[in-house]
């Protein structure tokens, strides 16, 4: 464990409006079924979800206390060093989804009956993104050719050896390491070589803000996927993961995500369907493709043998 435990000496609470349709508790329940989320605590108070995370905003350790108050907004209660309150809301809110207006995603419904389906079994239920494109970076690098068991593990170890334990309203969770820590000789013990490197390329890359939430939403998506793309060990599939779960882009097609697909071939009754006739189906869902896609990944109805990827 990597210094003392974190006690913010400011403590800011934040009332953020969400518009469109919202559960938090939905929110709760995904993550804690979701294992490289490490979230052994995420039911321990009802209606409650504590994080903590290195801030975008010079990679601080933080923390953040998220209830629902009403079902048009979230109240945040945020756990920093003081003048980083905005920060820190303004990343929570990212983290689900609701820094972006839902309220057409109602419309996608009404022009097609799967989507429809998918709202009614879910309701209120919005993409929950990793903390940061840095995080979700690291995940696919500890993820390639390994289990999500063993690899919620090794993401659960680094935490617990080089990040940083905050205090979050009385409960301790580890936050991951920051990028300067993780871009270090030490932090890569343990793991194979060609993972070590590639963990600290993405490490320098967060440094250098080329891993930007709002830099890479702002560009066209090709590009912030061709972008995405130089690191090493970050392929297509693994570009779609930090675009779509990192940096919160609601509006992508994961293309070359396999559990996407064959989902949509059972939802839509098209068992021989190529991965482009799914594309050029899903651009019924515009602008919430990140969204749809979402709910289909996590249908467990929808499921077939294959990847484990959430």
């Amino acid at each position: 464990m990597t210094g003392s435990i974190l006690q913010p000496a400011a403590t800011t609470t934040l009332r953020i409006p969400v518009r469109g349709p919202f559960d938090l508790d939905k929110s709760i329940r995904f993550l804690t079924d979701f294992p490289p989320a490490c979230r052994a605590d995420a039911a321990a108070e009802p209606g409650t979800l504590r994080l903590a995370f290195p801030s975008e905003a010079g990679w601080e350790h933080v923390g953040a206390a998220v209830r629902q108050r009403s079902p048009g907004s979230i109240e945040v209660e945020v756990f920093a060093e003081e003048g980083l309150a905005v920060e820190v809301g303004a990343q929570v809110r990212r983290i689900l989804s609701v820094d972006v207006d839902g309220v057409g995603f109602a419309k996608v419904g009404t022009a097609d009956p799967v989507v429809r389906r998918l709202q009614l079994a879910f309701p209120g239920l919005r993409p929950v993104l990793f903390h940061s494109p840095y995080e979700a970076a690291c995940w696919v690098i500890l993820g390639h050719q390994t289990r999500m068991a063993q690899a919620a593990g090794v993401k659960r170890r680094l935490a617990e050896e080089f990040g940083r334990p905050v205090d979050v309203g009385g409960k301790i969770l580890m936050s991951f390491p920051a990028p300067d820590v993780l871009a270090g000789p030490e932090a890569g013990r343990g793991l194979p070589e060609v993972k070590a490197e590639r963990l600290r390329a993405v490490a320098n890359a967060a440094k250098d803000g080329l891993l930007d939430a709002a830099y890479l939403r702002a560009m066209p998506v090709t590009d912030a996927l061709s972008r995405l793309q130089r690191l090493p060990g970050i392929g297509p599939f693994s570009a779609q993961l930090i675009l779509i779960r990192g940096a919160g882009h609601p509006d992508v097609f994961p293309a070359d995500e396999p559990r996407v697909q064959e989902a949509m071939r059972v939802a839509y009754d098209l068992p021989e369907a190529p991965a482009e006739e799914l594309e050029e189906l899903s651009t019924v869902w515009r602008p919430f493709r990140s969204w749809v896609a979402f709910a289909l990944r996590n249908d467990r109805s929808l499921a077939r043998a294959g990847t484990e990827v959430r």
